[in-house]
């Protein structure tokens, strides 16, 4: 007992956010978080295809929260295993660089250059090049204008979205609907296996990730004061 009320004391703004967050997942109030986190999948088969030798020819999102990569080459087992695992380790790193780091304005400067950078090379439909323009540019103007712990915050609520969405976005497209066109279905059709053995395996991945990613990643405590969230001058 004394354990999990030192953890409490110690971190109840980030449990009250990850329950908040947690309730509000199936609403239209964090629509545009759900989206977000479509774009770190996406996002992260398009990396996985260029680190592996292959070509993004286009990268897409769309309001119903779904998403595709077109491309040519790259390691296709890479490249399919990194949508779920290489947005959670996103969502896990920055989660973990807000609260182990003072790193938070440069990181969300990066990650909106990189947002408006996809943006204008990769994304040409009008819905997605909308959502990234307007989300880069909205991290660059954060990283700019908000204060260091604000940033912070930002990191935070992606980084828990990342690692609600994952779990739940493998668990729901690979085994609650295992007949979906999903990466686990395409990994079945060109590696092997069923669709459930890769969407339980990815499952497993995910899980152990965010344990991980607790066990090392929270420190002693977490809490932000109020007064440091208010916009630098």
């Amino acid at each position: 007992m004394q354990t999990l009320s030192r953890i409490f004391r110690g971190h109840w703004q980030l449990i009250c956010l990850a329950v908040v967050i947690a309730i509000l997942w199936p609403t239209q109030a964090v629509l545009p978080l759900r989206i977000l986190t479509v774009f770190l999948h996406e996002l992260s088969h398009a990396a996985a295809t260029l680190l592996t030798g292959g070509e993004v020819v286009s990268l897409t999102i769309d309001p119903s929260e779904g998403g595709m990569v077109i491309s040519r080459g790259g390691n296709r087992f890479l490249t399919l295993t990194a949508g779920y695992t290489g947005s959670l380790v996103i969502g896990s790193a920055l989660f973990v660089i807000a609260l182990r780091t003072d790193w938070d304005r440069t990181v969300l400067a990066l990650f909106g250059g990189v947002t408006l950078a996809v943006a204008a090379v990769y994304i040409r439909d009008l819905f997605a090049l909308g959502f990234t323009l307007a989300t880069g540019a909205a991290m660059l103007a954060a990283a700019r204008y908000f204060s260091l712990a604000a940033n912070d915050m930002i990191l935070r609520v992606i980084g828990i979205s990342s690692m609600i969405y994952a779990p739940l976005d493998i668990y729901d497209d690979t085994i609650a609907r295992a007949y979906l066109r999903s990466d686990a279905r395409m990994m079945a059709e060109e590696f092997g296996g069923a669709t459930m053995l890769w969407g339980g395996l990815w499952l497993t991945i995910s899980l152990a990730m965010i344990c991980v990613t607790l066990r090392y990643g929270l420190g002693p405590a977490s809490n932000i004061s109020w007064r440091s969230l208010k916009p630098t001058s």
